[in-house]
């Protein structure tokens, strides 16, 4: 479980095709501190580190994470977003992050506004993709607050500090981003729809 709270930019160091899976080799600021076994969320995405070498470590994405997410896109130097799993006991700053991305949206603009930069996104809104004004959604692995919302197209506001500390400041107009819904609207859509159907 995470909070969608970027705690360290990694960088994508080597990137290995192996029987139809990817192993990813990433180093991180906090590598001192990473065990095998740990989860670690990559752009929003719960990766298990297994293994270590040097100053750097490699989790392993499957083809079902393949096809949900945007790591099939990732290349050797590019910046992800990580965040280690929450700790019982410590304050949740964000909001509650499972790290199992639904799929992909894609940038359709971007705009500096009084300080801050607008992005704005193309979904496709089905019974489980919950988007609700001023709600939570996870973009890339941050949590963010929806800003603007009609059937198609939502905007999140992203302020100085997450552009900087996050690789939003490389996202371009056409780039994909993994997107995570809120687990409480999934969850409240599921049990709805078996009165829709009964």
């Amino acid at each position: 479980m995470f909070t969608g709270i970027v705690e360290a930019k990694g960088i994508v160091t080597e990137i290995i095709e192996s029987g139809g899976n990817l192993e990813v080799y990433l180093k991180a600021p906090f590598f001192n501190e990473i065990k095998i076994d740990q989860s670690i969320a990559h752009n929003g995405v719960c990766l298990t580190v297994d293994a270590l070498r040097n100053s750097e470590y490699r989790v392993t994405a499957i083809q079902e994470t393949l096809q949900k997410t945007n790591m099939e896109k990732w290349k050797v130097n590019d910046w992800v977003n990580l965040e280690r799993c929450m700790q019982l006991g410590a304050r949740l700053d964000g909001h509650m992050v499972q790290g199992h991305v639904d799929h992909t949206v894609k940038c359709m603009s971007i705009q500096e506004e009084h300080g801050s930069h607008v992005f704005g996104f193309e979904y496709k809104p089905s019974g489980s993709n919950i988007l609700v004004m001023k709600g939570s959604v996870c973009l890339n692995g941050v949590s963010l607050t929806i800003s603007n919302l009609d059937a198609k197209f939502f905007n999140v506001s992203i302020i100085p500090y997450t552009y900087e500390h996050t690789n939003f400041n490389k996202l371009q107009v056409n780039d994909e981003v993994n997107i995570e819904y809120d687990i409480f609207g999934k969850y409240i859509s599921a049990y709805m729809s078996q009165f829709k159907t009964a």
